[in-house]
């Protein structure tokens, strides 16, 4: 009898956010045969030179790059997403839709109010999750593990809990971000951010000896059955 499949969902601010911190862990969750869903909780819009479907036709694009299982975008005000009782309810119906094994949610160090807001709300409503007296959607559920990403707006540099090894699936990381052409392009003057997404990644994947590696952040101590996955 095979294993049960396994389930990723990822709680990202903004589009684009996912696929920026851990686009590459996506591909190769996909490949290892993980169902992986990603929610934005909002559109990310305003922006210079973007618009809400314009970042809508951007993220669906980039979903396709990736293979993501599922992608959902919620309403939550840009700018202005709060960590709020009735949020969390909202993002723990998601949780209870999806049912995760693994929760993906932003690491709780940022310039950005959206994304030290978004972790908040997430970690929240992953404990909403398994509440049994009610009125949420869905059946409870509390996901495993939760774990950081780092997509941050600080110039800083945490000591992670893990690196990931995405070398395989990097391009397709590269893609997915690029076909943000409203925020990433030389009309807007900033592909140098590209450069130093690659930058980073490569920086990360010296540490352990590849290419380019992803870095995740883990308030809990992380548990090995085994030791056959080390690089």
């Amino acid at each position: 009898m095979s294993d049960p499949q396994r389930t990723a969902l990822i709680l990202a601010p903004h589009p684009d956010d996912g696929e920026i911190a851990m686009g590459g862990t996506i591909v190769t969750l996909l490949r290892q045969g993980w169902s992986v869903a990603l929610c934005d909780l909002t559109n990310g819009e305003p922006t210079p030179l973007g618009a809400p479907e314009i970042r809508a036709r951007e993220a669906a694009r980039a979903a396709e790059i990736l293979g993501l299982t599922s992608r959902v975008t919620l309403d939550l005000p840009n700018r202005f997403l709060l960590d709020t009782v009735e949020n969390r309810m909202r993002v723990a119906e998601v949780i209870r839709a999806v049912r995760p094994d693994l929760l993906f949610v932003p690491y709780w160090e940022d310039a950005h109010p959206d994304h030290v807001q978004a972790q908040q709300l997430a970690e929240a409503a992953r404990f909403y999750g398994k509440l049994t007296k009610t009125e949420m959607t869905g059946e409870p559920h509390y996901p495993r593990r939760v774990i950081h990403f780092f997509s941050t707006h600080y110039r800083l540099h945490r000591r992670p809990s893990f690196l990931v090894d995405v070398t395989d699936a990097f391009d397709r990381k590269m893609n997915a971000i690029l076909a943000y052409e409203s925020q990433f392009s030389g009309k807007r003057g900033n592909l140098t951010i590209v450069e130093v997404i690659r930058n980073n990644a490569a920086y990360f994947g010296r540490l352990i000896g590849v290419p380019y590696a992803e870095p995740f952040a883990m308030r809990e101590e992380v548990g090995l059955r085994n030791l056959d996955a080390l690089l």
